[in-house]
């Protein structure tokens, strides 16, 4: 996605954090509901990594300051590929942004070492629930049974396709009801007929989010099982590994060396790929794309189980533990959370909200590509995406490995294996 994106062949940065905060910083921070607006005073900093959402949220914090006009507040602008890492500088030395961005593979880390604020008092004085938000959402930001981040936006795994090279190829457009066997079937078919042309069945870009997992738990397998344990090396979970193995022996997906030479979702976008699985975060760069008027979108095919699954992650905003007790900050996280400032992001554009009954202006904003589909996926069929307290240290194992088996170099059965061993060498050493 737009705010994740961990494909196989990229090495997440493990953090370290040392010199944490006290949770007990976090202790009576109870927010004062009777203080008025305008007697709110305070700088606070805002962290953001996306340089295409800050007009937006510029906008919100001038949104907000209609009411609290004493509150200033600054956004800290920097990009993702150090935004981490900076954070754990920050977090190490106590200086961490009063509210920022935060994501499913590292919230973990920050919150199990005290460095982020519990939403509980904003909660209690009725400025946040977070039945407002899909569960799959609110169980990314909670560690033990307490809730840090208030989900911002989220994206749900779909399949697109190009209409117009369904027509070309003479092949049936797919339906809801449509399976894995469809899936491979059409890939071949549209590559048998086109491949001369340069043109894949299939243009998928090895990524965690939108392909392996949701092939691996569609069929019943997981990346962490119920014992907070690899699930690499279930046979359902090889079985959904071989799904993507299988196409790119068939020819009808480019090989991890013709993908890395140009990206599968780059042949989708200049019309070298016939479908691509993956997330609503696609639509902006798809309505500015030469196919933006041959794109639709289907749900994902259904597995040998009978099922489909999504993993659904987003954005959350979160409040470091050192702002707990600032009014100010509180008032500002409340304000990111709210109705409003979700409409305002739907309006502008920049995400699809997580704020429930707000996505409207999402789905309007490109109605030929039945965006309804990715919210339907996240009250359906959606689970969280997974994490531990250093997912980014599997995630590199991931990223190794498993374009070992996409290139056929080693067996399926033997790269799972190996995945699992060393994730749970890794998941150990959180314990």
């Amino acid at each position: 996605m737009r705010y994740l994106r961990t494909g196989v062949g990229i090495a997440a940065v493990a953090l370290v954090l040392t010199g944490c905060s006290s949770a007990a910083s976090t202790e009576g921070a109870e927010v004062d509901t009777s203080i008025d607006p305008a007697d709110v005073t305070g700088e606070i900093s805002y962290a953001i990594w996306d340089v295409n959402q800050q007009p937006a949220m510029e906008q919100l914090i001038a949104d907000f300051n209609e009411t609290y006009p004493n509150v200033d507040v600054s956004i800290e602008l920097t990009a993702y590929a150090q935004y981490f890492t900076k954070l754990q500088t920050q977090g190490s030395s106590g200086t961490l942004p009063d509210v920022m961005w935060m994501n499913g593979p590292n919230f973990q880390l920050f919150a199990s070492n005290d460095l982020l604020a519990p939403l509980s008092p904003l909660e209690e004085a009725g400025l946040v629930d977070t039945a407002d938000y899909p569960d799959a959402m609110n169980d990314i930001y909670t560690l033990d049974d307490t809730q840090y981040g208030i989900p911002k936006d989220f994206d749900t795994i779909a399949v697109f396709y190009n209409k117009a090279i369904f027509e070309r190829a003479g092949v049936d457009a797919p339906t809801a009801d449509w399976t894995w066997d469809d899936y491979r079937s059409i890939a071949k078919e549209i590559t048998d007929k086109l491949g001369d042309e340069g043109i894949f069945g299939s243009g998928d870009n090895y990524d965690n989010q939108a392909m392996v997992y949701p092939s691996i738990l569609s069929n019943g397998g997981s990346i962490l099982d119920e014992d907070g344990e690899s699930g690499y090396d279930d046979p359902a979970s090889i079985e959904g590994i071989q799904f993507w193995t299988d196409l790119i022996a068939d020819g009808s997906m480019p090989t991890p060396a013709q993908n890395a030479d140009t990206s599968g979702l780059q042949r989708f976008l200049n019309g070298q790929a016939a479908m691509l699985w993956s997330g609503n975060w696609q639509v902006s760069g798809l309505l500015d794309s030469p196919v933006a008027d041959d794109v639709t979108v289907v749900e994902l095919p259904l597995a040998p189980s009978g099922e489909r699954t999504t993993v659904i992650h987003g954005i959350g905003n979160v409040m470091s533990a050192k702002a707990a007790g600032d009014p100010a900050a509180q008032a500002f996280l409340a304000y990111l959370g709210s109705e409003e400032a979700a409409v305002t992001q739907a309006e502008l554009g920049v995400a699809n909200p997580a704020f429930t009954g707000t996505q409207q202006a999402f789905v309007d904003s490109a109605p030929e590509y039945n965006l309804q589909i990715f919210l339907d996926a996240a009250t359906d069929y959606a689970v969280a995406y997974p994490v531990s307290k250093n997912t980014s240290a599997w995630n590199k194992l991931e990223g190794d490995l498993l374009p070992e088996a996409f290139s056929g170099a080693q067996p399926v059965e033997d790269i799972a294996a190996e995945l699992a061993d060393g994730m749970n060498q890794a998941l150990a050493k959180e314990k």
